[in-house]
């Protein structure tokens, strides 16, 4: 199939609309670099589209806009369609959680005149990287007295920003002998935030006078460390990317982007549509999906349950057949060809960047280990979609067989019976600290999961 790169295709009144679309989402992905933050402004934004949460509700109609808070980390958006529920939903789904460092437990330690906080790394991240870059800490404290403390270190221009040390190259003989997997270990990720010891204390002074600063500005103990759950994440805002400020380079792209692109697909929905249409936003993904915000747990089944028993519609039977009937886009970032690293690609099933939205027909690993793998009958349908609806898209498979794989939250939506496959933007640096993305893509995959919502 020939690729077409969609910035050939756009007038000049059409390439305001992408590069203005690049910077509403520059804005969304650097208010929202934790799942936490990402959920708050998705719900800040639903509302004043008109949402109301599910939880106020006692009863619903077709056009009616609800959303589900599932502990402030995931996200379901609804649209009330006009058929029964039990004749299925347009789903379109994607993760809000990245790659990154957490806070331990017990973080805060002082080793030779230096305050430091221990991590362990979330998600599959290039450990290398993630040293001598400025980083921010984002996340809550929550204390005894049920008070919740946001923390935000980092971002403000006046703020001081962290980091992690590496081995200058004049004694890095030995270090620079290890594999890559170990040049920086897992342990050796911990946070300087601290040089300056406080005065009359004798047993660790700088790290005295890291609590001391806690507690004036968050009014926090060390033993507070206990119930927060703070992330280390790169500093700095997402900035237009390339001379001709096509692409965007960025924190957290994986996978943010498809999760504001679904955002934007839902809110350009003016009419009632004819099947209930749902944007789910989920957490943990890096990491299995698991837990009670991963999209292994219930919280979404239970969700399309109270809509049924609100509509008046509920029944164990209507449930069962509402989620089998359904039809769903797993939204997920896909591998864009990178002809730097060419020999890690199958160039004629790669995704490219421009070339928009992308379609994988089957993720996984060495012969499909783990994948869904979609119907021919769904892509058939989807193909159709997409033409109608003008979209620019591709297919693609992630690197050549033997490289590696990966996999999004498509099965686990699809153990119901569902039709599912996965679509998204293609990335460079994918997991990387920064990543990049084109804008004609995002623009392509806004117009896609809009199309797929009310035709799928």
């Amino acid at each position: 199939m020939e690729r077409i790169n969609a910035w050939t295709t756009y007038k000049k009144r059409e390439e305001k609309k992408v590069m203005d679309l690049g910077k509403a989402y520059r804005a969304f992905l650097d208010s929202g670099k934790t799942e936490r933050e990402c959920a708050r402004e998705t719900i800040r934004r639903a509302e004043k589209a008109g949402y109301v949460d599910l939880e106020k509700v006692s009863t619903l109609k077709a056009g009616d806009r609800v959303y589900v808070n599932t502990m402030n980390k995931a996200v379901q958006l609804y649209i009330i369609g006009s058929e029964p529920l039990e004749k299925g939903l347009n789903i379109v789904g994607a993760h809000i959680d990245s790659p990154r460092m957490d806070l331990k437990q017990n973080p805060l330690y002082e080793d030779t005149d230096l305050a430091y906080l221990d991590t362990h790394y979330y998600g599959g991240i290039k450990k290398y990287q993630w040293v001598t870059l400025p980083l921010a800490l984002h996340g809550v404290v929550a204390k005894k007295d049920g008070t919740v403390v946001d923390v935000v270190i980092g971002e403000d221009e006046d703020d001081p920003v962290v980091g992690i040390s590496d081995l200058l190259i004049h004694l890095s003989a030995t270090q620079m002998d290890k594999k890559a997997s170990v040049v920086i270990e897992g342990e050796a990720l911990d946070v300087i935030v601290g040089g300056k010891p406080q005065k009359d204390v004798e047993k660790e002074p700088v790290k005295a006078a890291v609590l001391a600063i806690l507690k004036e500005k968050y009014g926090m103990e060390e033993e507070d460390f206990l119930s927060a759950e703070i992330e280390v994440v790169p500093a700095g805002k997402s900035r237009d990317f390339g001379l001709d400020r096509s692409m965007v380079i960025g924190y957290g792209h994986d996978d943010r982007v498809c999760a504001y692109a679904e955002i934007e697909a839902m809110f350009r929905i003016t009419d009632t549509p004819k099947y209930t249409c749902c944007c789910i936003l989920a957490d943990k993904e890096e990491i299995g999906s698991v837990g009670a915000t991963g999209m292994r747990a219930r919280y979404f089944e239970n969700a399309v349950a109270e809509i049924m028993d609100k509509l008046g519609e509920y029944s164990e039977l209507k449930l069962r057949r509402a989620m089998t009937n359904s039809r769903m886009l797993s939204c997920d970032v896909s591998a864009g060809y990178d002809p730097s690293y060419a020999g890690m690609f199958e160039k004629k099933n790669a995704a490219y960047l421009g070339k928009g939205v992308c379609f994988n027909k089957y993720t996984g690993s060495r012969g499909k280990s783990g994948s869904n793998d979609a119907n021919a009958e769904f892509m058939g349908k989807l193909r159709a979609v997409m033409e109608a609806g003008k979209v620019v898209y591709q297919t693609a498979e992630l690197g050549k067989v033997d490289q590696g794989g990966g996999g999004t939250i498509a099965y686990i939506c699809a153990l119901y019976g569902m039709n599912v496959i996965d679509s998204g933007v293609a990335v460079l640096s994918m997991h990387a600290p920064w990543e990049i993305i084109s804008k004609a893509d995002l623009y392509e995959a806004v117009k896609a999961y809009h199309a797929f919502l009310l035709n799928a």
